[in-house]
């Protein structure tokens, strides 16, 4: 399915991989928000918002037949690092509710907005279905 680069000798990182081998049918996953269906945003918070963003993303997944079990990579844009500071023991749970224990190469950028005003954070995704 995918193997995990993991650099012997480097200390495994927590939460993410640092990269991740894989091959077959691709899809990418614009960026998404914390918005529903209906273009709606339900909250400010930004964990529920990043909650519903992932769940955006498994949403795209599903319609090309993958899971969060496919996705390569990830990169979280968010407006204020802080916030995606304060909380990382809530934000984990969201991620782990959402997309399990998978963990795919990421990163994270703070950015200085985001088109959608009340978008706190918006996130991209590659996935990778073997063949």
């Amino acid at each position: 399915m995918h193997t995990i680069l993991q650099p012997e000798g480097w200390k495994k990182p927590a939460g993410y991989a640092n990269g991740i081998l894989a091959s077959g049918r691709t899809i990418h996953v614009g960026g998404q928000i914390g918005w529903n269906a209906q273009c709606d945003f339900e909250t400010d918070d930004f964990v529920e918002q990043a909650r519903q963003t992932l769940k955006n993303v498994v949403a795209i997944l599903a319609e090309g037949g993958a899971g969060p079990e496919h996705i390569v990579s990830m990169t979280w844009y968010f407006v204020d690092k802080r916030e995606y500071l304060a909380r990382p023991k809530e934000l984990g749970a969201a991620y782990r509710d959402v997309m399990g224990r998978h963990f795919p190469a990421m990163a994270a950028v703070q950015v200085a907005a985001l088109v959608e005003d009340r978008a706190r954070i918006e996130i991209q995704a590659v996935a990778v279905i073997p063949d």
